[in-house]
C-alpha cells in the first residue's frame, strides 16, 4: 500500500507531515512512501532527501495512494483526487470547517483528525496537539525576549547591575510550561498561573513562582480546564491585575480545542503595564486570551506591544515537522495490521484511539458531535404504543 505525503497548500503553512529520517519506519511496516514534489521545501527539506531515505516523488501521489497524511486538511480539489475508500490523517478542525467534513463524507474518504486523539496514556505518543504546543510555547518565550528591549537575565558588571526581566505566564499546559522553562533558561524571573490547582506544582518544578489566587480550582476532563463562570472570570482578572501590571512580559497560552479561548486579560489590564512591555497571546487565533490581540499582527495597547499568535508551530517548521511526523508514524503503526508484510492499513474501529479520532468513514460522518452539527440529531424511532391492559376479572362471574 502507498502512503502519500501531501504538499501543504494553505497560506503560511510551512510544516510537512513526514521527514526523511522517519520514512524508514513506514517502509519497515511494508508501506511504499510517496511524496508530492516540493512537499518539504518550506521546511527546508529537499525532495532528494526523501528519495535517499527510501521514498519516491510522484506528482500523482494523492490519486494513487490508499492513505494520505498532511498537516492541514486537504482542500476540496485534493479531496476529489482521492480514490473512494482512501483514508487521510491530518489536523481537521471540524467546528471551523464543516464544509470539508461534508466533502470527505461525500467522497467516501475515511478521515482521521489529530485533534481528536483521546488524551489517554496509551495515546501520548500520538498527541499532536501536545507536540505542537511544545513548539509554540518555546517560540512564545523567544518572541517575548526578542521584542522586549531589555535583558531577560540578571547582569552584574563593573558598570553596574541590570536586574532581570519579570515574565508572567498564564496557562500551564504543555505550551505554558515550555514558555516558563524557556524564559527561565533565558534568565528571567517567571511567575505563572493556571486555573487548575494541580498545575501549581508543575509550575514550581520549572523554577517559576506559582501565582495562587483564592479561587476554586477548575480541573476538567483530559487534563483541560473546565469553563469558568463570568463571575469567577471577573474576580480572577481583578486578582491578576497587579501581577500583570508589574510584568515586563506577559505570555498567555490558555486554549481548549474546539472552544473559544477564554478572555483572561482585558485591554484595561494591559494599559496598566509599564512602557516598553510586551504581551504574547498564543491563543489569538481562537478568540484570544488578551482583549484586542490580532492573529498575525503586533498591535499597541497602552504602553505595551501585543503580539497575536498565528499558526505559531509553523514558524519553527523543522522541529514542528519532526515531532508531528513522529505522531503520524505512531498512529499509522497503531492502524497497521502487524501480521501482514505488505503494509496493510487496517484501522480497528473497536480501539478507542481509532474510533475517537475518526470523523468520516464509509460515506458517513461518524464523529457524533460533528454529525449532529452538520446533519442534526438522529431521529428516534417512534415509541411502541403501550399495551392495552388485560380486562379485569369479575369476581362474581367467577363465582
Amino acid at each position: 500500500m502507498r502512503i502519500a505525503v501531501a504538499k501543504e497548500t494553505r497560506d503560511g503553512e510551512s510544516r510537512v507531515a513526514m521527514v526523511p529520517e522517519l520514512v524508514g519506519k513506514l517502509t519497515k511496516l511494508g508501506y511504499d512512501v510517496v511524496i508530492e514534489a516540493g512537499a518539504g521545501r518550506a521546511a527546508l527539506i529537499a525532495d532528494e532527501e526523501y528519495v535517499e531515505a527510501g521514498a519516491t516523488v510522484d506528482e500523482r501521489a494523492l490519486e494513487t495512494s490508499g492513505l494520505v497524511v498532511s498537516v492541514q486538511p486537504l482542500d476540496p480539489a485534493a479531496i476529489r483526487r482521492l480514490t473512494r475508500g482512501a483514508a487521510t490523517i491530518s489536523f481537521l478542525p471540524t467546528n471551523q470547517e464543516p464544509g470539508l467534513v461534508a466533502d470527505l463524507r461525500d467522497a467516501g474518504v475515511t478521515a482521521f483528525a489529530m485533534e481528536l486523539v483521546p488524551r489517554i496514556s496509551r495515546a501520548q505518543s500520538m498527541d499532536a496537539l501536545s507536540s505542537q504546543a511544545l513548539v509554540a510555547g518555546y517560540r512564545s518565550a523567544i518572541v517575548a525576549a526578542g521584542m522586549l528591549r531589555r535583558f531577560f537575565p540578571l547582569n552584574m558588571t563593573a558598570a553596574g547591575t541590570v536586574p532581570p526581566a519579570e515574565v508572567v505566564v498564564l496557562g500551564a499546559g504543555v505550551a505554558g510550561l515550555q514558555a516558563i522553562a524557556t524564559a527561565k533558561r533565558l534568565g528571567a524571573v517567571v511567575k505563572a498561573y493556571d486555573v487548575r490547582a494541580a498545575a501549581a506544582e508543575e509550575i514550581r518544578s520549572m523554577g517559576a513562582v506559582a501565582i495562587e489566587l483564592e479561587l476554586e480550582t477548575l480541573e476538567g476532563a483530559g487534563g483541560y480546564a473546565r469553563e469558568m463562570t463570568e463571575d469567577r472570570a471577573a474576580r480572577q482578572r481583578e486578582m491578576l491585575t497587579p501581577f500583570i501590571a508589574d510584568a515586563d512580559a506577559l505570555i498567555t497560552t490558555a486554549a481548549v480545542p474546539g472552544r473559544t479561548a477564554p478572555m483572561l486579560v482585558t485591554s484595561a489590564m494591559v494599559e496598566q503595564m509599564k512602557p516598553g512591555s510586551v504581551v504574547v497571546d498564543l491563543a489569538s487565533e481562537t478568540g484570544g486570551n488578551v482583549e484586542g490581540s490580532v492573529p498575525g499582527e503586533v498591535v499597541r495597547i497602552g504602553n505595551a506591544q501585543v503580539w497575536g499568535g498565528k499558526n505559531v508551530p509553523s514558524q519553527m517548521p523543522g522541529p514542528a515537522s519532526r515531532l508531528y511526523a513522529q505522531n503520524i508514524v505512531n498512529i499509522v503503526t497503531l492502524m497497521t495490521d502487524q501480521t501482514s508484510e505488505d503494509g496493510s492499513f487496517a484501522p480497528d474501529f473497536a480501539d478507542e484511539i481509532v474510533a475517537g479520532s475518526c470523523v468520516t468513514h464509509d460515506g458517513a460522518i461518524v464523529h457524533e458531535p460533528t454529525r449532529e452539527a452538520l446533519e442534526g440529531p438522529l431521529e428516534k424511532p417512534p415509541a411502541e404504543p403501550p399495551a392495552e391492559p388485560a380486562p379485569a376479572t369479575d369476581p362474581e362471574a367467577q363465582a
